[in-house]
């Protein structure tokens, strides 16, 4: 079993906790154990986009250093946004010696960042570590039958230098889905964003932006959509329109354990659906 240091942040212990357990799971099937980080704090979850605003990246850089004293080079994290944060602060201090010395000074009272931790997305653990191949191999329940709509929303793709994929033809998800057995599904709301945070003081345009995405993934066939931002799920479940309640909007580390671990709960609504032949619209 591999040993990974793991960050959840903070929606992974509270409504995302369905994502962490499933992933978790799915993971120890494939051989790695996520090893969460001692002492681990809020990475901010907005990057800092000021170059002299250092002191935003202290929070990000922190759980670097938590991965560090334990003496292992990868932090892998499931939430979209928290990968956005970590990994762009991660190459904001390690490209520049000096924000990196500034970085340690503030930091007087922790170990030393030495530089070299490599953030990791649960995506790029499945393509770049474990292999697409070797995913399918595992397969207890294939999923066949099953049509999904991977939900990329904005901080998975961009900046496109820290993107998991080409943030105009993503394709990793859909990968993913396939070696489980389900029915990728694409459809052209896939890469937009849901609203984010404007569901505190606008809900009114992140219910207008749910149920264009919605709509575009039901357009297009989908029985379930799939996302790994917490945010993304909760505007895409909490401010659909009445007619979408009949479309499920799930974790991706759900869909890994229902077609990896042996007995995981499938939803009835899920259930029913797999094995029936799909039927994508073009």
């Amino acid at each position: 079993m591999k040993r990974v240091a793991y960050f959840p942040g903070c929606a992974l212990k509270d409504q995302a906790r369905g994502y962490e357990a499933g992933a978790k799971k799915a993971l120890e099937v494939l051989g790695y154990e996520l090893v969460e980080l001692s002492r681990w704090n809020c990475c901010g979850t907005v990057y800092a986009l000021a170059q002299d605003d250092l002191v935003r990246h202290l929070g990000p850089v922190r759980n670097l250093v938590r991965t560090q004293e334990m003496g292992l080079d990868q932090l892998v994290t499931l939430c979209a946004m928290c990968y956005g944060t970590l990994r762009r602060s991660q190459r904001f201090v390690e490209e520049d010696e000096e924000r990196l010395s500034r970085i340690r000074a503030f930091m007087d009272e922790e170990q030393e960042y030495a530089g070299g931790v490599k953030v990791l997305h649960l995506l790029n653990l499945l393509r770049d570590e474990i292999g697409f191949e070797p995913l399918e191999s595992k397969v207890t329940r294939p999923l066949e039958g099953l049509k999904v709509g991977a939900y990329y929303g904005c901080m998975l793709l961009r900046p496109r230098d820290v993107g998991v994929d080409d943030p105009d033809r993503p394709e990793v998800m859909e990968r993913v889905l396939g070696a489980l057995g389900a029915t990728p599904v694409l459809f052209p709301e896939r890469t937009e964003c849901c609203g984010a945070y404007l569901t505190v003081a606008r809900p009114d345009v992140v219910q207008a932006r749910s149920e264009r995405i919605l709509a575009s993934a039901k357009s297009s066939g989908a029985d379930v959509v799939v996302t790994s931002c917490p945010l993304c799920q909760f505007n895409l479940e909490n401010r659909r329109p009445a007619w979408a309640a009949g479309l499920p909007v799930v974790y991706l580390g759900e869909v890994l354990a229902w077609a990896l671990v042996q007995g995981a709960t499938v939803p009835e609504e899920i259930q029913a659906r797999i094995g029936k032949p799909a039927e994508v619209k073009a």
